[in-house]
């Protein structure tokens, strides 16, 4: 009998960023590939994109016109290779 694979959950991202004209998201999730999950700005200058992600750890950040930048409003941060920080999170 095949195992089933554990449940995933809507995670949603959000970026204030009223001025940027393409924003996408990357992390540990999609391979670093900042092509694949572009998000959507509202009215307001909010950037959204929701994700199914599978319950545990990940890193990432946005891709804000061609220029990646963290989640201001992460808490949680862990060194990557080039000497910067990427933000976490979990997912339960």
């Amino acid at each position: 009998m095949a195992r089933k694979s554990a449940a995933t959950k809507i995670t949603e991202f959000s970026l204030f960023a009223p001025q940027a004209k393409k924003v996408s998201l990357a992390g540990s999730f999609n391979k670093w590939n900042s092509k694949l999950l572009s998000a959507k700005k509202d009215s307001k200058g909010n950037w959204k994109i929701s994700v199914d992600l599978k319950p545990g750890q990940y890193e990432y950040k946005f891709f804000v016109d061609g220029s990646w930048m963290d989640d201001p409003k992460c808490n949680w941060r862990v060194t990557n290779t080039f000497g910067s920080s990427n933000c976490m999170i979990e997912v339960k």
